[in-house]
């Protein structure tokens, strides 16, 4: 029998694909739970006709996820007496309900079609997918058949989640460490076209920037100005925020990159990738290029999307996804 390549090239292409992920498939659950695709479907619909923000959070939620450890559902585990877990990091107390809600929905759909099959953190990653598409941004493939984590501890967060008083360099450093290039990084940023952010994470940009200047002097005036009065009472309502993209916030689009260009970007970080020497050619890149954007995103969330991933014994599939099967101390 004749092979296109040699043999012992086969065999180290084969090896060069971690096993965890060889067990992944898109039709994972064709056999096992028929009904799967159009349950997520209905689901995800559902939820974001009646929440709007929900495509938006729930992108953030599975980024939080995945990064720290791996995409595993440890993020949707609630704190107990015996543990605090990873929801109740600082960074991702501002993890937004609905998006929880919509998991916790779309599970009990499932575990009365077919109970015990689906795993949590496949849920997460098909609705995000869904989601992302249902609000203009585009399709890309998501392999199922991951197992929910046996470990979800707060302790673990830091240092792990892009925070915004990073540098570039140390953004482009937590990235490195999961196997992102400057450029996936760049790429995946561009999730900020939706959603929003509060307004404590940027106020240093628009009060009491410096002696000479109330506002940051890189942010376009009328902007900052505006973003002032929406956010005047935000120490007496922690909850005040804004839109990260101004122009299209409920559209996945490349506006995001385009708003970096004007002085119109929201966060310190989000405004310095527009700046920063590793990462400007990106920014404008995107700006010009939705094609080029939407491509990029999908492969690095494709990539995302079965990092850290648990098959096999290394994970389960919990009965309730805020809690594992068997008390974790």
């Amino acid at each position: 029998m004749a092979f296109p390549f040699p043999f012992p090239l086969l065999f180290l292409l084969f090896l060069s694909i971690p096993f965890s992920e060889s067990k992944l498939s898109v039709d994972y659950y064709t056999k096992t739970c028929p009904d799967f695709n159009s349950i997520m479907r209905e689901t995800v619909t559902t939820k974001q006709i009646n929440s709007p923000t929900t495509a938006a959070g729930t992108l953030r939620l599975f980024f939080h996820d995945c990064m720290v450890d791996g995409c595993d559902a440890s993020v949707l585990i609630s704190t107990n007496p015996f543990n605090q877990a990873e929801r109740d990091a600082d960074i991702n107390l501002s993890l937004p309900g609905d998006a929880f809600d919509l998991v916790v929905r779309a599970k009990t759909a499932l575990e009365l079609s077919c109970p015990g099959i689906v795993s949590c953190a496949d849920i997460l990653a098909q609705a995000t997918r869904d989601l992302i598409t249902m609000v203009g941004g585009p399709f890309y493939k998501v392999r199922l058949g991951r197992k929910d984590g046996f470990e979800s501890k707060a302790v673990r967060v830091n240092g792990q989640v892009p925070q915004t008083n990073m540098s570039v360099n140390q953004l482009i450093k937590v990235f490195a460490a999961k196997g992102f290039s400057a450029q996936e990084m760049v790429a995946l940023t561009g999730a900020h076209t939706i959603g929003f952010s509060h307004c404590k994470e940027f106020s240093h940009r628009i009060y009491n920037y410096s002696k000479t200047s109330p506002s940051d002097p890189e942010m376009y005036p009328k902007y900052a100005e505006a973003l002032r009065k929406t956010c005047s009472n935000y120490l007496k309502d922690p909850g005040m925020s804004a839109f990260n993209d101004i122009m299209t916030p409920s559209k996945f689009d490349n506006m995001y990159y385009q708003n970096l260009q004007r002085g119109l970007g929201l966060l310190a970080t989000d405004h310095a990738l527009s700046k920063h020497p590793r990462t400007k050619p990106f920014v404008d890149l995107y700006a010009s290029n939705q094609t080029k954007f939407f491509e990029d995103f999908s492969h690095a969330m494709e990539k995302l999307s079965v990092f850290g991933i648990k098959t096999g014994r290394k994970g389960e599939v919990r009965h309730k996804c805020d809690a594992f099967n068997t008390l974790k101390a």
